[in-house]
This record gives structure tokens, C-alpha cells and sequence, in this order.
């Protein structure tokens, strides 16, 4: 029986036999002390990519984005941040519920990114009736913008932009490392403006779990208190700390494998009369797209007849489809995905 195909998500992605055999052989210690050896080489590793003085494990990358946000905010501050980031949409209202940290929203551009004259005009001036401006967030890649990618001149514009007002800038990463392969440029570039920046081990990386926090010694020292109130202590956990180890070493370099093949699945999804494809050439591991008026199948439907062949996909929102591409998804699985939409959806060529 041919295996199941899921394309829902990166996070689907299983740990390598290489993952799970340093799993096996972590040296570990009680963390919470900071005595786990294979975390503190991860974190120093972590660090060390992303060009800054010290990192922290936490175990998602939303409890890295709120520790983050609330090591910087106090009740009634303000963050600016996109109205489509991950962070505003898809993280329970955390800085809100439970930092009591205001958030303004401004609209993200097609390309993920923020109009920095519209971020200018956010900032708040000195006035007791205002929520005090500490910091912006930017997301890179950027998820709901169709895996979008900020360039480094951007992000050092917006850093520009921060410091100049005396803020901060925040960058969830979660997908940095498929930026970087996207711009051919190293990780560090793109978080070298930011003062605090998150990436995810369990995306594309293909780790079980975890996710780093990386910025200064004396930012990550105030980091390690939120993530203790947070409930964000393990102890022995170098035995998932192991894998992160091995992504960082062998993960990154395959990434743009997963980005050619969600530009040839576009090409194909191209050929379909049926669909209105978002973008024909996805900057990294994501596409999106809607079933056109001439289909004859409706969202709902096409989930559970590709899930009929074996295929897995994303329950569409207003009619939205994502697919992503990761390390679980390799050229003959490609085959069987575009046999299906070809069988299914009108127009196929």
C-alpha cells in the first residue's frame, strides 16, 4: 500500500534516522540548572548561525515569539506588527491575554512585508493618553503571504526604522533558514538588524520539536525568567535537543530541493483550467490557491477525494488552498500529487 502524502505542512515532517540515533545517544543534564550539554551546544550553534551572542531552546516557536515580545514589553506597551503575521492571527492572542501588551496591527503588503511609512506613522509619541511604541515584528518568511521572502535590505530598513526611534525589532523566523536559501544569502545577514529573532527546528528543518530564541547575552538572560513563568523549563531534554543538533548540521543545505518542487508543482497546477494559481513561481516551500468557477468539484470535496489517493491537503479557508513542500515529499510522491489533481480537477493538459 503506497504511502500517505501530506502536504498540509512543514511541521508533518519526521525526524531522520540520523535525528532519532543522536536522540538515542544524547548526553543530557537536568536544563532547567543548565547542565544539559547537547542543549547548550544546540543554543551555542543556534547563536552562532544567526549571528548573535546567545540563544535559548523553547519548546514551539509561538512560546519563543511571546517570551521574546514579553522579555521587551510590560503591561500597556505596544508592538507593531502585520495585520496577516503569525503572531496577530495564529498565536491565541497571547502578548495580549497574557502580557497585557497592546498590538497595532498594520497591513502587510503583497510581498509579506510592512510599508515602513505606514510603521513610521504607527509609532506612537510621547503622550500619556498612547500605549507606548517598544517594538516591531516582522515575519520571514512570511506564511499567510504565500511563503514570501524579506530581502536584507529591507530588514535593515526596518531596523533603521526601529532604532531610530528608539525601538526594538523583532523578526519571527520560523522559516528563516528557507529565506536564506531562497536569497542565497547566509541566516545571520538577515537577522544581523534585528535585536531578537526566532526559528523553528520542527518545519523544514524536519526535528521532532523545538525552537530557538537568539539575541543578546543580557536579552536571552531575561528570556530564560519568561520562559521559566511561561512553564517553558524541561529537564533532560538533550534527547530532543540531539536532533535539533543534526537539523542545524544536515537540514539547511536540502532546502532548496523542497522549494524547486513547489515550483514544479505550480507549473503543473499552471496547466489546470480549474485553478487560479496565487503565485507560478512560490519563492520557497509554499503555494496557494483557489478552485476557479469552472471547477467542478468544490473545496470540501477535492480535500476528500485527494485524501481518497492517498494525498493530504489543507482544508481550504474561504477557499484557499496551501501546500507546502518538506523533507517527507520527494519526486515520485510529486507524480502521485499531480496524478490526483489531474484526475480530479477539469482541465488538466
Amino acid at each position: 500500500m503506497a504511502h500517505r502524502i501530506d502536504l498540509r505542512s512543514d511541521t508533518v515532517t519526521l525526524p531522520t534516522e540520523a535525528m532519532r540515533t543522536a536522540m538515542a545517544a544524547a548526553d543530557v543534564g537536568d536544563d532547567v540548572y543548565g547542565e544539559d550539554p547537547t542543549v547548550n551546544r544546540l543554543q551555542a550553534m543556534a547563536a552562532e548561525r544567526l549571528g548573535k551572542e546567545a540563544a535559548l531552546f523553547v519548546p514551539s516557536g509561538t512560546m519563543g515569539n511571546l517570551a521574546a515580545i514579553l522579555a521587551v514589553c510590560g503591561r500597556g506597551d505596544e508592538i507593531i506588527l502585520g495585520d496577516k503575521s503569525h503572531t496577530y492571527l495564529f498565536e491565541a492572542g497571547g502578548v495580549s491575554s497574557l502580557g497585557g501588551i497592546h498590538t497595532m496591527a498594520v497591513p502587510n503588503l503583497p510581498d509579506g512585508s510592512l510599508d515602513l511609512d505606514a510603521v513610521e506613522a504607527a509609532i506612537r509619541p510621547d503622550n500619556p493618553h498612547y500605549p507606548i511604541t517598544r517594538l516591531i515584528c516582522l515575519e520571514n518568511t512570511h506564511n499567510v503571504c504565500g511563503g514570501t521572502v524579506l530581502s536584507e535590505k529591507y530588514t535593515h530598513q526596518a531596523g533603521e526604522l526601529a532604532h531610530s526611534h528608539g525601538l526594538l525589532l523583532h523578526i519571527d523566523g520560523a522559516r528563516i533558514f528557507n529565506a536564506a536559501a531562497a536569497l542565497n544569502v547566509a541566516a545571520a545577514k538577515l537577522a544581523a538588524p534585528a535585536d531578537s529573532i526566532t526559528f523553528c527546528l520542527s518545519k523544514g528543518l524536519s526535528a521532532p520539536v523545538g525552537s530557538l530564541i537568539c539575541g543578546s547575552e543580557a536579552f536571552i538572560g531575561r528570556v530564560l525568567r519568561i520562559r521559566k513563568q511561561l512553564g517553558g523549563g524541561m529537564r533532560q531534554v538533550g534527547v530532543i535537543a540531539a536532533a535539533g543538533i543534526v537539523a542545524l548540521e544536515t537540514m539547511i543545505e536540502r532546502l532548496k530541493q523542497d522549494h524547486a518542487r513547489a515550483r514544479r508543482l505550480a507549473k503543473f497546477l499552471g496547466t489546470l483550467g480549474t485553478v487560479e494559481l496565487e503565485n507560478s513561481e512560490p519563492p520557497t516551500n509554499m503555494l496557494f490557491f483557489r478552485l476557479a468557477g469552472s471547477a467542478t468539484v468544490g473545496p470540501e470535496e477535492l480535500v476528500e477525494r485527494m485524501a481518497a489517493r492517498g494525498v493530504i491537503i489543507s482544508s481550504a479557508r474561504a477557499g484557499r488552498f496551501r501546500l507546502v513542500l518538506h523533507a517527507g515529499i520527494d519526486d515520485a510522491d510529486l507524480d502521485r500529487v499531480e496524478a490526483a489533481l489531474g484526475e480530479i480537477l477539469d482541465g488538466a493538459k
